[in-house]
């Protein structure tokens, strides 16, 4: 519901750019290339959270992105960054590992690679639309390339939600957080997109991690979640990544 209005919204707009634009074959194919790594992440995400807890597979999800960006940017957009640079990335990734908990003995027990692999394979999917973005920017501006988004997501989740037969009871109850989410969920992004204009993306992919360390010290301070102590010295490691990044990436 929170795409299909972001969908609806943003349509018009998406119209007029493509119109206006000079775009060439392989910037339509980036287009396609972007929709397909999101339609696979939309497809795979209630995958990955039926196969385990929220707080275990988040991290290992977007910590997948947070290592792959790095060495894909400076291996084809020819970026670059400081030997603390990358040991702040290494921080960031470790990090969020840990904070999933899934080294843990009990951990490993319980849930195999099996389950494991869908949460990988949102990484790379994660990984291709970040990178692919940076490409369809030549083309398009940050706000078309959020609609992009919005279609893949339309595309592979309307057939299940039309079918469920829903959307108004949907709506009637939930107007206002839909609405909410409209600004905040595609929003996020849409800054990503925006910072990506202004900085190297070896930089900015770690950094925007830095949402998990929010949703950890939200999970201890108030939903009163365990191993609180535990979750603080991680969320530590992975700011003090953040800051090394951002103040002494460059080389």
């Amino acid at each position: 519901m929170i795409h299909i209005t972001s969908f609806v919204l943003l349509l018009p707009y998406f119209i007029a750019d493509v119109a206006g634009s000079s775009i060439s074959l392989n910037g339509y194919m980036f287009m396609a290339l972007s929709m397909a790594f999101q339609m696979g992440y939309i497809f795979l995400l209630p995958i990955v959270y039926r196969a385990g807890d929220m707080s275990q597979m988040y991290p290992i999800m977007r910590g997948i992105g947070a290592l792959l960006v790095p060495l894909f940017s400076v291996w084809i957009y020819d970026e670059s960054l400081s030997p603390v640079g990358w040991f702040g990335v290494s921080c960031i990734v470790a990090g969020m590992f840990a904070l999933s908990g899934f080294m843990k003995k009990p951990y490993k027990a319980s849930v195999s690679f099996r389950n494991i692999l869908p949460a990988l394979m949102v990484g790379l999917c994660i990984t291709g639309y970040v990178m692919t973005d940076k490409m369809v920017l030549q083309s398009l501006s940050p706000l078309s390339i959020l609609e992009l988004s919005n279609m893949a997501y339309v595309i592979v989740l309307s057939p299940a939600v039309f079918r469920s037969g829903k959307v108004m009871e949907e709506w009637r109850g939930n107007k206002a957080t839909i609405l909410l989410g409209t600004i905040l969920s595609p929003g996020s992004y849409l800054l990503f997109l925006f910072a990506m204009e202004l900085a190297p993306l070896s930089h900015l992919a770690p950094i925007r991690e830095i949402g998990t360390v929010f949703g950890a010290m939200l999970g201890v301070f108030l939903l009163k979640e365990s191993n609180g102590r535990n979750r603080i010295l991680l969320s530590t490691v992975i700011t003090l990544g953040v800051i090394m990044i951002g103040i002494w990436g460059s080389p």
